[in-house]
């Protein structure tokens, strides 16, 4: 009995390491089938495709507040714009270089009548001016309402009174037409019938005493009298943006009309207008020579001869 206790007292350690030895290599065996299954699902993920959804070209461009024009394009409008004034009439252009421009004053219903109303050649209709009245009427009511301000640019308030001469001379034609000519108006130049703001004005006082004052030569093609001999009507209104092109473009058209001016070489009979106004285009030294031969079609002669046309005051309809 002594030896089968000993016996079992001695086989004990045994069993215990045979049994250590058993459930460390199950643990291992568990391990090893973890880390093969782990390997094996790493496999058949990467050997997956993964689709991705194809995105339209249109939705490649995420739209958000600060990215719904390019980078250059909100530059251009930050640049371009200036604050206007409260109470100031807004008016937005569209550029060729897709820039917006802020205009201070909306001159577009007055584009409008005139591309309805007046030729290319600057005949006008009065009679359909007459039949818009209403519309006209409200065109003017804005001038009257909206002076220019101290934050206009020079061109922004040489374009406002410009429109504004050309406006009321159409007006002063209405409330007398029919007439032959606006010579057969009493007064036509002093009469005190414009209000701009709290003042009122007459013709002579726009063009001498506010638009002769801001030194540019040109507006005299650009300023009609109603006359056959006075420069056309323009059928656009003038804007700040197109004022320079409209103003060259202008000059050109007149000083080359040969019913205006007859040019050559060494003779000029020119419009009435260059006497009048003579001493417009001689600034800085130059001479009306030199204004001349800045939109001539000819090269004139400083000795030219010059000479003066008659003036036809006939209404330019």
């Amino acid at each position: 009995m002594a030896e089968v206790v000993a016996n079992s007292y001695t086989m004990k350690p045994l069993n215990l390491l045979l049994l250590s030895i058993l459930i460390s290599t199950c643990c291992g065996v568990k391990s090893v089938t973890d880390k093969t299954t782990s390997e094996e699902t790493n496999a058949i993920v990467e050997t997956v495709p993964q689709e991705t959804p194809e995105v339209p070209e249109s939705a490649k461009k995420i739209i958000t507040p600060e990215s719904e024009a390019p980078d250059e394009e909100i530059n251009g409008i930050e640049e371009s714009a200036k604050d206007p004034r409260p109470g100031d009439i807004v008016e937005v252009h569209e550029i060729e270089d897709s820039q917006v421009e802020i205009q201070v004053f909306d001159h577009s219903l007055w584009n409008q009548l005139l591309q309805k109303h007046v030729s290319d050649q600057g005949n006008v209709n009065y009679k359909g001016f007459r039949a818009d009245r209403s519309r006209f009427s409200s065109y003017l009511r804005s001038l009257s309402e909206n002076p220019p301000q101290n934050s206009w640019s020079k061109d922004e308030t040489l374009a406002y009174w410009m429109n504004v001469y050309n406006a009321f001379t159409v007006k002063l034609i209405l409330d007398n037409y029919p007439t032959n000519s606006i010579k057969d108006i009493d007064g036509p130049w002093s009469q005190r019938f414009i209000k701009i703001g709290e003042k009122w004005y007459t013709l002579n006082d726009i063009e001498h005493r506010i638009i002769r004052k801001m030194d540019e030569p040109r507006i005299h093609f650009a300023l009609v009298c109603a006359a056959v001999s006075c420069p056309r009507l323009f059928n656009k209104a003038f804007t700040a943006h197109n004022l320079e092109k409209d103003l060259v473009m202008l000059t050109k058209g007149f000083l080359n009309d040969n019913t205006k001016n007859e040019l050559s070489k060494n003779s000029v009979k020119l419009s009435r207008i260059f006497k009048w106004y003579g001493v417009d285009f001689k600034k800085n030294g130059s001479s009306l020579i030199d204004f001349l031969n800045k939109y001539s079609d000819v090269v004139i002669s400083p000795k030219a001869k010059k000479s003066f046309k008659d003036y036809n005051w006939k209404l330019n309809e």
